[in-house]
């Protein structure tokens, strides 16, 4: 009998298109920049500035990802592997920064202290809010890894910072290798911020091209650099992880019992919370005061309201298409694990790796060329957000599918039920819950997006974000305030979620005789 798996049907056809839609920006790009020529863009890339870049995006990205390395490593260790009390309300505030924009997180800082600028200030303000993209996956890893590697290393004799050093770290290798990837492709796209704390980057210098001389060769060769720099570091991560796999054999979930603190206690609380302060509490700070002072408000009454009700319109629509067009995708890796049905999955996160900017010049360059028409249509900013955070929906459809029984589809359809009626009456109701996730992660992702927006969005239309900008490159520092206490309203729940999405349930300690 043929099964959903053998059975032929077109959603290989539907799959691999949209892979290749979505996986389009990259090939964009690279036309309009060989549209240059090769004299032009040797020209243009071997410019002082060119190197000026370089220097500044890899100098910051390396400091960056090793301070987010540390402070994540080391609060996840004082959360899950000691006796520090209050453990769950660390772990919500010391993810909470997430709910931040990093270019709200800029706001924040350069609006309080103007003398946070240039490369340092640029370490501290991106450290602080992308510290938790490491901080969460290894908390997850030590919160779920069985106990009896550290337990076996104790009773041989080695002390607790050995143990740390020798086996707790090693453990934790692959979430701390996915946490600096987050954070290297994150820095190479931010634009907002690194403008408002006047650090230029390549994904800076790609945005003033484009927006002061409307130069699409330049701002196509120096996305294309970029680009080069994000697969390098995707490259990287991918060698990283096949030489420092880490392999378990037999583990049981079982907790570890946590180290005593003892006369540290009240130190290892007082540094989280020193943390908390300068991550979680300066933006909020910020916020009230410019909300509650509001010196510089020139907020029209019904502003908020129309650019929230835009923002949401626009984030919304993405979802739905975003979580639509993950389902063939994630369906046909899922019946058919083949290596072309592998290959179509691992294209679509392609766009993982690309920055905002990029897919904006993309999008824009597809318009002007091919669909002129569309050009500063609503229509090019969904597919702008779509491409943008379709691995999010992606990765959410396929976790819930990996719940479902592989044989539950074939018994349906030995019932004599039809293809179409299966999928309807079967296997969506069963991933419903995935669904969910992925349309609210598009939202909530979209609703706080910066750099596409403003490439992407109609003549005279403005979001949260787009208006938040106009305030603070004008500094009226209080009347940006409430557009962005709306867009971190708008991501704490996105936050709560992720965290106990990631964190779920802690493994049970052996109790102690």
């Amino acid at each position: 009998m043929r099964t959903l798996r053998t059975a032929p049907g077109p959603l290989p056809l539907v799959a691999g298109l949209v892979a290749l839609l979505v996986a389009s920006p990259l090939v964009f790009v690279g036309l309009q920049a060989a549209q240059a020529g090769g004299d032009t863009a040797h020209r243009l890339l071997a410019r002082p500035v060119v190197g000026t870049l370089l220097w500044h995006t890899v100098a910051l990205t390396t400091v960056v990802t090793a301070g987010t390395l540390v402070l994540g490593f080391a609060a996840a260790y004082l959360v899950e592997r000691t006796d520090l009390p209050g453990r769950r309300a660390w772990t919500v505030a010391l993810a909470m920064p997430l709910a931040v924009p990093e270019f709200v997180h800029g706001y924040s800082w350069v609006s309080l202290f103007p003398q946070v600028q240039g490369y340092w200030g640029a370490v501290l303000v991106m450290t602080s809010s992308l510290y938790p993209l490491v901080f969460l996956p290894v908390a997850a890893t030590l919160r779920h890894a069985d106990a009896s590697a550290e337990e076996v290393a104790r009773s041989l004799g080695r002390g607790r910072l050995a143990t740390l050093w020798r086996v707790t770290l090693p453990l934790t290798r692959p979430a701390l290798a996915g946490g600096a990837l987050l954070v290297s492709l994150y820095l190479l796209g931010e634009y907002g911020a690194f403008a408002m704390l006047r650090y230029t980057t390549f994904a800076t210098a790609i945005y003033n091209e484009y927006q002061t001389s409307f130069d699409m060769a330049s701002a196509s060769l120096l996305t294309l650099a970029l680009v080069g720099l994000a697969l390098l570091l995707v490259a990287l991560d991918a060698r990283a992880a096949r030489r420092g796999r880490v392999v378990r054999e037999g583990t049981t979930g079982r907790g570890c019992a946590p180290a005593a603190l003892g006369r540290w206690k009240p130190v290892a609380a007082g540094a989280l919370a020193v943390v908390v302060g300068v991550t979680l509490g300066v933006p909020v700070f910020a916020l009230v005061h410019w909300l509650v002072r509001g010196s510089s408000t020139t907020l029209p009454s019904a502003s908020i309201v129309t650019e929230t009700a835009t923002t949401l319109g626009y984030a919304l629509s993405s979802a739905a298409v975003a979580t639509a067009a993950a389902v063939p995708v994630a369906l046909y890796s899922w019946r058919r694990p083949t290596r072309l049905a592998r290959t179509v999955e691992r294209a679509a996160y392609l766009t993982r790796a690309l920055p905002g900017i990029a897919v904006a010049l993309s999008v824009v360059f597809f318009a002007i060329r091919y669909a002129q028409p569309l050009y500063q249509q609503p229509s090019l900013l969904v597919a702008g957000y779509v491409v943008l955070f379709f691995p999010l929906a992606l990765t959410s459809v396929r976790a819930s599918l990996a719940h479902v029984p592989h044989g539950v589809e074939d018994v349906a359809r030995s019932l004599g039920v039809r293809r179409i009626m299966v999928l309807g009456r079967v296997t969506l109701p069963l991933i419903l819950p995935g669904l969910g996730a992925a349309f609210a992660m598009v939202t909530l992702t979209a609703s706080t997006e910066l750099t596409a927006t403003l490439l992407l969005r109609p003549t005279g239309t403005e979001t949260l974000a787009t208006q938040f900008w106009v305030y603070t490159t004008g500094l009226s520092y209080g009347a940006a305030a409430p557009y962005a206490a709306v867009m971190v309203a708008l991501s704490v729940p996105a936050v709560l979620m992720l965290t106990r999405r990631t964190l779920g349930t802690r493994a049970t300690a052996p109790r102690e005789n």
